[in-house]
């Protein structure tokens, strides 16, 4: 097994260094942090202030200010001196880009430096260049060389330091021999990691973020592999998916990169990048994080001993084809309609199935449900592309047996005299060596019988992802291909925390390969639950790259480098461009956070300068200097020239 974590079947955080933040200590099994970010502009002391407060009011931990030049690095004196003047004591983290000198003015006075080791000795050119080993060694030096005054300086004045990798603005040195990959991240944390160890200075945190949760969570679990085998320690974590946007798909990405993570104990302080004020980060920080407050797991699950899969790379789990799940075809949704008496036409509307009485026609929205669970078949025709399944018991009693599909539990259908073509069969994973499951194995060694099952993978309690995966594990040892469905069941008191539950529990697995389908339930259910869990269900797939049923907006959170008004822009253009399934739009507020962070993106909308625009088409500039007025128009025709626009209907 490769290593990243202490279990996979059983929740213990992994044992890192202890680094002082001021009066916080993070690391070392001290409770997972929550932070932000002001979005301010740092030379405006009373507005930065007053937006700390409401940060900290909000239960900030540490929060962070941009200081991309002296000017502002030297202000960060100011704003630290009301803050504590007020009475506040948090600790404040300077953000920094490119400029050394205003690190190591900003680490006289903060507690704690952000650097980004891409960009911050490195002159990003974006070009290939080939460096012989001697090169490479030159390159290395000179980082030592500029790096160091800063580590000393953080040593003399008990300043901490996280050094901070982003996917998307790696440098060209790194590039050239890594290329935009996981371990390119690592590597480039390393370089400066090793400088500070050589000078024995350690109160240094670490993060690895990505627009994309699959890279994120590969970065850093190569990282912690990396530290173990190299270093023999490992250091804190800083956990977040930048660029995550704003809203419902915000959340759900970030909660799916940074809950992965803390699921296998992987973690020490969490930041929610959305692009909205950034006091309403913290609420859905807290709620990931009580996840994993105070924890007492009841539940022994069977340990792992060897994994057939990587754990940093994506390879999706190698299924039968069952009708429209399993193998290469995307993963399916399934609605739970069991709280309806009797369905009509209308109730559909909430899964993107939307009747047209006068013409008697379905008009199906990209994010339709592919599956309805229900007691009580509909009296009307269905679309074609939806199908019924029903509880065994009832599928029994149809005079039309074609009419649905059954849902047996292990034992029902371990002894089911009559069957279906395609049956579903429900699988308790906290219980996976129970004689039920074991016959119910042992009957899908037959591949026929496997080729007409399609498991229900179900958990409750703190360990249900785990035993999840558990199954999915089993399921390779013992080389049964049947499809999974993996069905998430929250108990959670919120909407919030329902839709963070479900986030973190099946995005876990499907980042991983495992699960060919979704469906998701709240417990106690109500009716209004089919829009909202339908729209969950397509944006966790959306967000793990598994399913792809609408635009993607890589959006900045915003900070006092941004040149325009972000979610203003934001909500303008996806206005004009949410019907765009599959394209991918980074919004961008300022050349710091430009090409670099938007590896991911299809299209680019950077500030270049107040009330000014550049176009880039993936990381190449296509126009330069537009004024915004006319910047969006124009990015709409940047699209369209490049074959991926098309009307609305």
């Amino acid at each position: 097994m490769q290593h990243y974590c202490n279990s996979l079947t059983e929740y213990k955080r992994l044992e890192t260094l202890e680094v002082k933040v001021g009066d916080l200590l993070i690391g070392n099994n001290h409770p997972i942090r929550i932070q932000t970010m002001t979005t301010t502009d740092t030379m405006d002391t009373a507005a930065t202030v007053a937006q700390a407060i409401r940060c900290i009011e909000a239960g900030a931990e540490l929060v962070r200010i941009t200081a991309p030049s002296k000017k502002e690095a030297e202000n960060l004196l100011a704003i630290k001196q009301a803050l504590r003047q007020q009475g506040y004591h948090t600790p404040l983290v300077a953000d920094i880009h490119f400029t050394p000198n205003a690190a190591e003015i900003a680490a006289r006075i903060v507690e704690k430096v952000r650097i980004n080791p891409g960009n911050y000795v490195d002159k990003k050119k974006f070009e290939q260049l080939e460096y012989t080993d001697s090169e490479y060694q030159e390159e290395i030096d000179r980082i030592r060389e500029r790096f160091t005054p800063l580590v000393k300086i953080c040593q003399e004045h008990g300043t901490a330091m996280r050094i901070g990798t982003n996917h998307g603005s790696l440098s060209d040195r790194i590039m050239s021999r890594y290329g935009d990959t996981p371990m390119g991240m690592v590597e480039s944390a390393m370089e400066f990691l090793r400088i500070a160890e050589d000078l024995r200075y350690r109160n240094i945190v670490l993060s690895m973020k990505a627009s994309n949760p699959q890279v994120m969570v590969q970065a850093y679990r190569l990282l912690v592999h990396t530290m173990q085998q190299e270093l023999g320690h490992c250091y804190p974590l800083h956990l977040g998916v930048t660029e995550a946007g704003d809203g419902e798909d915000g959340r759900i990405k970030s909660a799916i990169g940074i809950g992965t993570l803390l699921e296998d104990g992987i973690g020490d302080t969490i930041r929610v990048s959305l692009t909205e004020d950034p006091e309403f980060e913290l609420p859905v920080c807290k709620d990931i994080v009580k996840r994993y407050t105070n924890r007492n797991d009841q539940t022994k699950l069977q340990p792992v001993e060897n994994i057939s899969y990587s754990p940093f790379e994506y390879k999706r789990r190698a299924t039968i084809a069952t009708e429209n799940l399993g193998d290469k075809q995307v993963p399916v949704v399934v609605a739970d309609y069991s709280r309806f008496a009797a369905l009509q036409p209308a109730d559909l509307a909430a899964i993107g199935y939307n009747y047209d009485e006068p013409t008697d026609k379905w008009n199906i929205g990209d994010a339709a449900a592919d599956y309805i669970f229900t007691d009580t078949l509909p009296a009307f025709a269905l679309p074609g592309t939806l199908r019924v399944i029903t509880k065994a018991d009832n599928w029994k009693t149809l005079a039309d047996k074609s009419a649905a599909l059954p849902l047996f539990d292990a034992a029902s259908y371990n002894a089911a005299g009559e069957t279906a073509a395609v049956n579903f069969v429900k699988v308790d994973c906290l219980a996976l060596q129970a004689p039920e499951n074991e016959a119910l194995f042992t009957k899908l060694a037959d591949a026929k019988t496997a080729a007409q099952t399609v498991l229900v993978a179900e958990a409750t309690g703190s360990m249900a992802m785990a035993a999840i995966r558990r199954l999915f594990i089993l399921l390779e040892e013992k080389h049964i291909a049947s499809p999974v469905i993996v069905h998430g069941i929250s108990q959670q008191a919120t909407a919030d925390e329902h839709l963070i539950h479900h986030a973190v529990e099946t995005g876990a697995l499907l980042l991983d390969g495992f699960g060919d389908g979704l469906w998701l339930t709240n417990n106690p259910a109500t009716k209004e639950d089919a829009a909202v869990l339908n729209n969950i269900a397509f944006g966790i797939l959306q967000a793990t790259r598994t399913r792809i049923s609408k635009t993607e907006y890589i959006s900045c959170p915003s900070c006092g480098r941004t040149l325009f008004d972000l979610q203003e822009t934001t909500a303008r253009i996806r206005a004009v461009t949410h019907h765009l399934k599959g394209v991918k739009i980074a919004i961008m507020g300022c050349i710091v956070n430009g090409p670099g962070e938007m590896a991911d993106a299809d299209f680019g909308y950077v500030g270049s300068g107040v009330g000014k625009i550049t176009l880039y088409k993936g990381k190449e500039i296509v126009k330069r200097g537009l004024n915004s007025d006319v910047a969006v128009a124009e990015l709409i025709n940047l699209i369209r020239e490049n074959g991926m626009w098309v009307e609305k209907n």
